[in-house]
């Protein structure tokens, strides 16, 4: 085992333009499991994750990947060293096909017989689908497709923002069974979500968020208990106490 954290915010701050909105983040994500990140929208979630991501740069402190630190406008040198963002909306070309959007993920060197097989036999739903235009699928199927993609990277981390906007719970549902098979197979989850009961229920550990600070940490089953004041915005002693 690595005797560092495969990802780690150190005295992290970011903003946008003169708005500072995370305000000195101190979090580390061991190899393995399922980390939910959770809080109201405007509670910085989103950010953290692109900041993972390299799509942008801390103002202030550093991210580290596999203990390296992480360089804005890095994505792509990211993807390559295993760590995958699925952002929020989905990602995928919606006037190509099932099929094309899987081909593009060609570029890491697997084959395409490869990509699909790892796809279809994971989602058979897209085998099915192969030739239809992924902006013609529903919102889970996109979802399904989104996943499929990152996964054609193999990756040891993967970045998932709001896997259940606009879904119907039927579909969290199905869609958080596969996310807790991936875990079950090596890879190490970020979730962020809005909606806290689906993440919390595959989850090993979980992150509060409110107002650009994290007010709570621990294993997931240790959190619920200060969602509701994170979610108001106001963060108890207690969960101050415990950050």
């Amino acid at each position: 085992m690595p005797d560092h954290p495969l990802l780690e915010f150190r005295g992290v701050r970011a903003a946008y333009e003169e708005v500072e909105v995370l305000h000195g983040i101190d979090a580390t994500f061991d190899e393995g499991g399922i980390t939910a990140v959770l809080g109201a929208n405007g509670a910085g979630k989103s950010t953290l994750l692109a900041l993972a991501a390299g799509i942008m740069a801390p103002t202030h402190g550093e991210v580290r990947f596999d203990g390296e630190r992480i360089r804005a406008g890095s994505p792509s040198t990211l993807a390559r060293k295993g760590l995958c963002l699925i952002p929020e909306g989905r990602g995928v070309f919606p006037n190509l096909t099932v099929g094309e959007n899987l081909w593009v993920m060609t570029h890491s060197g697997a084959t395409r017989r490869h990509v699909e097989q790892c796809a279809f036999d994971r989602f058979p739903r897209l085998a099915e689908r192969r030739y239809q235009h992924a902006g013609t699928l529903s919102g889970g199927e996109q979802q399904m497709l989104s996943l499929a993609r990152a996964l054609a990277t193999s990756p040891r981390m993967l970045l998932l923002d709001e896997l259940s906007m606009g879904l119907a719970p039927i579909v969290v549902d199905e869609l958080y069974k596969h996310v807790a098979q991936l875990a079950a197979e090596g890879v190490t989850v970020v979730v962020v979500e809005q909606f806290a009961r689906t993440a919390l229920s595959v989850a090993s550990s979980a992150i509060v968020m409110a107002n650009g600070r994290i007010v709570q940490k621990g294993a997931a089953s240790a959190v619920e208990a200060v969602l509701h004041s994170a979610y108001l915005g106001r963060t108890t002693p207690q969960a101050a106490d415990s950050v």
